[in-house]
């Protein structure tokens, strides 16, 4: 007999010592929170970010050193009918009076009138770190709340970068707590209606938690050598408990089936170990290969969740071979107590006729047009998948602009009638220079004409105040100038005036000028780069998941043709992903079913990061369910009924699983941002249609139509191909019954 595979030696020594497998995760987890909490997260800098010329913009503004002090306004405007300048300009004055009186207030301007008389603007420069601005503009907020009890005839509001920032925190923290929140007792829930016992739900939900655990302190580690972001703890969160969750389920319900047909608690732990722990191993490396993908992005923020995520599916691998085996032989029996007695009975492991697990009839029901009717199926199911793709055709890229937020808060609306009234304190371009202190003036004088020329073109909003707003840095390299526009960031006339800008403009007036650097940046520029860039980086990042995936498949299964056949159907339920979301989000029919304004874009980063994840987690499902099939082969069932073995074996479970992802997914949707509907959607819509119409038809069709040469590999794969064994079992009748 040869050495046995590594998971069934781990499981094995995990349940013969329990105690000490589960001591030794649980100071694993500990040592990483702890280490990880004490090291301290290094996060990425505007320089790490840099992407395109918006990122040679922002470089060339670092260099300056400028001080940036935080900046708010009291905004002054009429609530009906003309404004009264006089009630107004005694209104600025009182509530300068009242915010020179405030800590944190390090100077009030002078009132600034619009263009058309309807708004009176007092401009506040805050003192202090401005990264913690928000956290410090309630004073100045309540002093304005004052001003507006004072003068009840008019319209006084705060408003500026720290009170919108403040107010999304607020609403965006609420959103994240009810969906963290809810996640944990849904997951729950699902898991109780798919084991029918509290226990056997829990554990699972217990491992994931620990390995989002680990996965936290280990990624604050690894942000030293990988700068971290704002959303790689929600990705680590997400990612974790979905694998986490996925893992479990496949392991215990194995371990609860070999139990039904009569096996030791320890050799249903290993026959668990052999089959699911090493779907769990193959999974976790697809997954693993397809989040290694976004380091190749060369993007600060997919770099930091590629290690976040990366870190956490590898936690979760090595705790369903380690700790969960050691759980399983302690609770033995235990696991199914205590029943929820409905719940229970249709729940339970049963066996049927030669020993083989009973199956319910449901899915050889569902799975009789793919067995009877193969070709004919599989043309159906793929016309329908194609169809549904096919929207992604015409997918637009665009970053979420300040007409996105929800405009459910104050400080929102306070701010379309700023920028209502004072254009230029909208969407706004930076022309960013460089340039040997000895040209200087030579550049302030070109910036100065450059300014005067954009205010001439509609495209451009007028200068207000003072004119052109030209920074320059205390050594005189560096100049800034901003030129507004009166457009939203992501409409066509935006656009238009940044390519004008950096095609046009900004060449003509800096053209001679010897030793100069510039670049036009801002929120437009920001949004037509990264697109470009992510572009530009998809068939790369794709290449690099596809062709490792189809290795590592190959590999494992020892056929060129699952591995390709794992491929396009992966392929083809992420081009279906693709085109729901621009059905959906491309247009304005759903709007009013999920709470959104379409912004007739999918988000810039979306694709990118849905095309990895789906694609790991697809094959999560797809290991898992071929898996059994080759179980099938291998024990000399025909390939057809090998089919029906693998995918009425794996239906419940893979069910389970998708049901738990779908709603986890779900609650992102239900979120105030379009990004995070949009990832929510995509991914819960995504994971659906793979565990149904993908793992219930489109595989078996295809399975049976290839037959034997499924397993089709050159000579130096099939030669590591164990062989079947002497005496296979016969098939069951429920799987004649299939077909």
């Amino acid at each position: 007999m040869g050495r046995r595979p590594v998971t069934v030696r781990l499981a094995r020594w995990s349940a013969e010592h329990p105690w000490r497998a589960i001591a030794l995760w649980v100071v694993f987890v500990a040592v990483c929170f702890v280490g990880g909490s004490a090291a301290g997260m290094t996060e990425a800098t505007s320089a790490d970010q840099a992407t395109g010329e918006f990122g040679r913009a922002e470089l060339i503004v670092d260099s300056g050193g400028f001080h940036e002090p935080a900046t708010e306004n009291v905004l002054i405007t009429s609530r009906s009918g003309t404004l009264d300048q006089a009630a107004a300009k005694a209104a600025a004055d009182d509530a300068a009076a009242r915010l020179r009186q405030v800590d944190g207030v390090a100077s009030v301007g002078a009132p600034v009138p619009s263009q058309d008389g309807s708004a009176l603007l007092l401009p506040i420069t805050m003192s202090g770190d401005p990264t913690t601005a928000s956290d410090r503009v309630q004073p100045l907020r309540d002093a304005t709340a004052k001003v507006q009890e004072a003068h009840p005839a008019l319209r006084i509001e705060e408003v500026g970068g720290p009170s919108i920032n403040k107010a999304l925190d607020d609403t965006l923290g609420r959103d994240f707590m009810r969906a963290e929140l809810l996640s944990l007792p849904v997951t729950l829930a699902i898991l109780i209606i798919a084991f029918g016992a509290l226990i056997a739900a829990g554990v699972p939900v217990l491992l994931a938690l620990s390995s989002v655990a680990a996965a936290m302190g280990l990624s604050t580690l690894a942000s030293h050598l990988v700068p971290a972001n704002d959303t790689t703890g929600s990705v680590i969160l997400l990612i974790g408990m979905a694998v986490g969750v996925d893992y479990s389920l496949f392991y215990v319900r194995r371990e609860r089936e070999e139990r039904a047909k009569g096996r030791s608690g320890l050799d249903a732990v290993e026959i668990a170990a052999e089959t699911s722990g090493h779907a769990v191993v193959v999974s976790g490396t697809a997954v693993i290969i397809s989040m290694a993908g976004l380091l190749l992005a060369q993007d600060a923020i997919f770099s930091s969740l590629a290690v976040g995520s990366i870190l956490v599916v590898a936690v979760a691998v090595i705790g369903s071979l380690t700790v969960l085996p050691a759980l399983l032989a302690k609770l033995g029996r235990w696991v199914d107590r205590p029943r929820v007695p409905l719940l229970w009975r249709l729940t339970a492991p049963r066996t049927g006729r030669h020993g083989q697990p009973a199956r319910p009839r449901f899915w050889p029901a569902v799975l009789k047009p793919a067995l009877r009717a193969p070709r004919t199926t599989l043309i159906v199911s793929v016309g329908l998948l194609l169809a549904l793709a096919a929207p992604a055709l015409g997918m637009k890229l665009k970053f979420p602009g300040m007409e996105d937020v929800p405009r459910t808060t104050p400080a929102m609306q306070a701010y379309d009638r700023l920028t209502a009234a004072f254009p230029s304190n909208g969407t706004s371009h930076m022309v960013a220079v460089r340039a040997p202190a000895q040209q200087a003036d030579r550049v302030h004088a070109a910036l100065t004409d450059l300014a005067g020329r954009a205010a001439a073109d509609p495209l451009f909003a007028p200068a207000e105040g003072d004119g052109a707003k030209i920074k320059v840095s205390a050594d005189h390299r560096v100049s800034v100038l901003e030129v507004a526009t009166p457009y939203a960031s992501r409409t066509e006339e935006a656009t238009r005036s940044l390519h004008k800008l950096r095609e046009d403009l900004v060449p003509a007036a800096l053209r001679g000028i010897p030793g100069i650097e510039y670049a036009v940046g801002g929120g437009v520029a920001a949004n037509e780069d990264y697109a470009q860039h992510i572009r530009e980086k998809l068939p790369i990042v794709a290449a690099f998941v596809l062709a490792l995936t189809f290795l590592v498949m190959a590999w494992t299964f020892r056929s060129v043709v699952v591995a390709l056949t794992a491929i396009l159907l992966n392929l083809l339920s992420a081009g279906a992903a693709y085109g729901l979301l621009v059905l959906v989000f491309q247009g304005d029919w759903a709007e009013g079913l999920l709470g959104f304004t379409s912004m007739d874009a999918v988000v810039t980063w979306l694709p990118l990061f849905l095309f990895v994840v789906l694609f790991g987690l697809s094959m999560d499902y797809h290991v898992f369910v071929v898996s059994r099939i080759r179980e099938g082969v291998r024990d000399g069932l025909p390939n057809r009924d090998a089919v029906a073995y693998g995918i009425t074996s794996s239906a419940g479970v893979v069910t389970s699983a998708a049901i738990v992802m779908v709603g986890v997914f779900s609650i992102f949707a239900t979120l105030s941002t379009i990004d995070m509907k949009q990832l929510g959607i995509g991914l819960a819509a995504a994971i659906l249609l793979d565990a149904t119409i993908i793992r219930a038809v489109v595989l078996p069709s295809l399975m049976t139509l290839l037959g034997d040469a499924n397993w089709w590999a050159p000579r130096f794969l099939r030669a590591r191909t164990a062989a079947p064994p002497a005496d296979p079992p016969a098939a069951t009748p429920e799987l004649v019954g299939a077909h």
